[in-house]
């Protein structure tokens, strides 16, 4: 294949998390393939120094990152023009840009905001889908985007502009969803689906850990809040800790790696087995020496890219039967899966995992073989490039 000029457009969060990284992960990818491409950053902290008016209209139609982009896609000529988050700083002004001047748009559908201004279909710690498929009024009048009813209204406008616009419909030319159940949910949220392909995320690491690699015990690793549902886990954590206490059976180390709202609760829990923030060598680290991961997640995730860096790791996954985690974790075979939000299940599979080291040894090395044979990074480039050729035929047929 040729070697392809790609802009990567991408609003920073807040606060880095994994959207951030993955965007930075495919940069580096397609550099190291010898593609030549540019990046187009903006970074939500500018938030702070803006008044409310100016935020409003830029997440409604910025014309700053309107002209910017303009400026460079009509002096550089990219092939493909790769979008990972408009949001707030970037609006979806740039689709309509990159189409008049005949640059194919790529997006990638990393969360659920087109369908769910909270972006997780999660309200008051349950699933709430009452605006897929709607507009997202109810989200704007519950306050679903960081719990204001302001910049709820303010996505919510833009949202519903863009759609009545046609801009989601007719702008953008190939998406990208992370798993099968994104794309369905991204098609009842109004997406056309001949627009959707399925391309996971993925991991670069190493060779896999040797089989006689000694590993002990559970971990978690990510944000500690609701959503993530670190309730259920140290609510399972304690009861089997009763259960162990009651029966004089040594109960199996926990390690939690992460840091949020629910910090100090989990401190006070786990003690000496919170390590609060750690970074990604030390994370992996972790994960080549433990027996398994829990993912315990409440919410719809997009794409948990911990499993695939559990994956990698030969390190078998315990997670809620929910949304992407349910399609992603092989029951028996990469992991197990329990009722979401019920931490007595989680603690049965937490019991059976202790119990059982041999097949959880099985597990984690079949969770290794899927890893390299649909997350690594060979496998995801074919995959990209080959998304960027239906957008680049897409986007001629337009033109012609």
């Amino acid at each position: 294949m040729d070697k392809l000029r790609v802009l990567v457009v991408h609003c920073i969060y807040q606060l880095k998390g994994g959207e951030d990284s993955v965007m930075e992960s495919e940069v580096e990818m397609l550099r190291q393939a010898g593609h030549d491409v540019r990046v187009y950053l903006r970074h939500n902290q500018e938030a702070d120094e803006l008044p409310a008016w100016r935020l409003t209209v830029d997440a409604i139609w910025s014309s700053q990152a309107a002209r910017e982009i303009k400026a460079l896609l009509a002096d550089w000529r990219p092939d493909v023009m790769h979008v990972h988050n408009t949001v707030l700083r970037i609006s979806p002004s740039i689709y309509w840009v990159a189409q008049s001047l005949g640059v194919p748009v790529v997006q990638t559908l990393h969360n659920f905001r087109l369908a769910c201004i909270g972006a997780l279909f999660l309200r008051d710690g349950q699933i709430c889908e009452d605006c897929l498929g709607h507009l997202p009024w109810r989200g704007a009048l519950r306050g679903c985007y960081r719990q204001s009813r302001s910049q709820s209204a303010v996505l919510a406008a833009s949202v519903t502009l863009h759609r009545g616009l046609g801009t989601y419909r007719q702008r953008v030319d190939r998406y990208i969803a992370l798993t099968h159940f994104g794309r369905d949910k991204f098609i009842q949220a109004g997406l056309p689906a001949d627009k959707i392909r399925v391309k996971p995320n993925f991991v670069e690491w190493r060779d896999a850990p040797s089989p006689d690699t000694p590993r002990q015990g559970g971990m978690f690793v990510g944000r500690l809040s609701e959503e993530k549902g670190i309730e259920v886990l140290l609510k399972a954590l304690r009861s089997r800790q009763e259960a162990s206490l009651a029966s004089g059976a040594t109960r199996e180390p926990f390690t939690v790696l992460g840091t949020g709202p629910m910090g100090q609760q989990t401190a006070d829990q786990l003690g000496a087995g919170y390590l609060g923030f750690q970074p990604v060598g030390a994370v992996m680290a972790h994960m080549e020496r433990a027996s398994f991961l829990v993912l315990p997640s409440i919410c719809y995730e997009g794409f948990p890219r911990t499993i695939v860096e559990a994956f990698a790791c030969g390190l078998p996954v315990i997670a809620s039967r929910l949304g992407s985690m349910a399609e992603l974790i092989e029951e028996g075979k990469t992991g197990l899966l329990f009722e979401p939000g019920n931490s007595q299940d989680l603690a049965d599979k937490l019991a059976w995992a202790q119990s059982h080291p041999q097949e959880m040894r099985d597990m984690g090395r079949n969770a290794r073989q899927t890893y390299e044979g649909h997350f690594s990074p060979q496998r995801n480039a074919a995959q990209l490039l080959e998304i960027y050729q239906e957008a680049m035929a897409c986007a001629g047929l337009a033109r012609g």
